[in-house]
């Protein structure tokens, strides 16, 4: 019968020394608040053009469920939002024409304006089109300062 052999006290306590177990801790738990703070920040700015009321985004088409009047849109930063519709949603194609909802496809570039509905963000316009070079410096790269 093999019997568990139970780490010596001497050498658990040679390998970690008490003086050094509060200053791994502490490490350790400054680096888990840096990593929170670093993710609330990121999270943040990913979300921070969708909290402006009545702002137009940018997203790419990933998926349009009809019966559930839902799409799933993914921005360029490859963040993913889920966006529902409603008898209001306005839907308006290349050349500004009316269109349904049900038009749309994958892979489709769309300018939403949504709002807020509970815990749902629900899209009151649905513009489809492309990104220009101006959008895309005007949203994504900040201005340098000119001398």
């Amino acid at each position: 019968m093999n019997k568990i052999r139970v780490f010596p006290r001497v050498v658990f306590a040679k390998l970690f020394p008490r003086k050094l177990v509060p200053a791994f801790l502490s490490i350790a738990g400054l680096g888990l608040a840096l990593l929170c703070s670093a993710a609330a920040q990121t999270t943040h700015k990913a979300t921070k053009s969708a909290s402006s009321p009545g702002a137009e985004e940018f997203f790419i088409i990933s998926s349009v469920d009809v019966a559930k009047a839902q799409l799933l849109l993914k921005r360029p930063t490859e963040v993913t939002a889920l966006m529902n519709t409603g008898p209001d949603t306005k839907v308006l194609d290349e050349k500004g024409k009316s269109a349904k909802v049900a038009d749309l496809r994958a892979g489709d570039t769309v300018w939403v304006t949504s709002a807020a509905s509970g815990p749902d963000r629900i899209a009151l316009r649905i513009r489809k089109g492309p990104m220009t070079p101006s959008d895309l410096r005007r949203l994504y790269l900040h201005p340098t300062a000119s001398n």
